[in-house]
């Protein structure tokens, strides 16, 4: 691991001007694709929403996830959506065209919500960037209402593969990376929730093949050169290589990666 400075999602706010505007379209760019729609289908079949409940949207970024929960629950329904940074939920208030969403700022380590507030809550992609994900966890939990339903959405980052590339450029890549794009914390959510005594878990596993350059672009910055020199800089001896083997690759119609998203979801036992 180098000493480099990589942007956080954990540090929104700090970053420059320039920055939070590629890792807003950075989160833009994933909302759009295919794959992440489709664990989006996944989540909220296992959330199981009604019209009339209550929901929190942890993490919440931008908020065009929010403003789905909410069109499901219904106008008798509440939809609340946190987030770390101002500046994210500055810009979902604004993109919000009257859906009832609540939006706030909020620390899914700290949630300001009594004991068992909502019906349903869910997390996507945000215990990754936690330095003690089992705390935010208990939150969630301690949010909702026995018999309600946490839905955990997190990326494995060691399920990414490729091919049509040269293994050593990739290798290199991984090991000079930040330390969340390295962990395997989808498949670590399963277990997360069995320690909280959860019910009725359920894990499922969102396989995202990449074989264009858009989605390629869109799901992992080790394959968007603007992306990664404003977000992750790497040597140019490194970068430089790679890019053009990608490239290459693309061209030939011979590039082919994965990387696997979990759904796992569990319900409060009643008391």
């Amino acid at each position: 691991m180098n000493d480099t400075r990589f942007a956080s999602f954990t540090q929104v706010d700090s970053e420059s001007s320039d920055t939070k505007q590629t890792m807003v379209g950075y989160l833009d760019g994933l909302a759009a694709l295919p794959g992440i729609q489709r664990v989006r289908q996944v989540a909220r079949a296992a959330l199981d929403i009604r019209p009339g409940q209550r929901l929190l949207d942890a993490g919440g970024g931008v908020g065009e996830e929010a403003r789905e929960l909410a069109r499901l629950a219904g106008p008798d329904g509440e939809v609340r959506a946190i987030d770390l940074s101002s500046d994210l939920v500055a810009l979902a208030r604004q993109r919000d065209a009257g859906s009832g969403v609540r939006y706030a700022v909020g620390d899914i380590t700290a949630l300001g919500f009594p004991d068992e507030t909502f019906d349903g809550v869910r997390s996507e992609r945000v215990l990754q960037h936690l330095t003690d994900p089992d705390v935010a966890v208990a939150e969630l939990v301690r949010v909702t209402v026995p018999g309600g339903r946490v839905c955990l959405i997190d990326t494995d980052w060691e399920s990414f593969l490729v091919d049509g590339v040269p293994a050593e450029l990739f290798s290199e890549l991984r090991r000079l990376g930040p330390e969340s794009v390295l962990k395997p914390s989808g498949r670590q959510l399963r277990g997360r929730l069995v320690r909280t005594g959860l019910t009725s878990i359920t894990a499922q596993p969102v396989a995202i093949p990449i074989s264009d350059r858009r989605t390629a672009e869109a799901l992992h910055p080790v394959l968007n050169q603007a992306l990664l020199d404003r977000v992750a800089p790497f040597p140019a001896h490194l970068t430089e290589p790679w890019f053009a083997a990608l490239d290459d690759a693309l061209a030939r119609d011979e590039f082919l990666a994965v990387l696997t998203i979990w759904v796992v979801t569990g319900v409060k036992p009643l008391t």
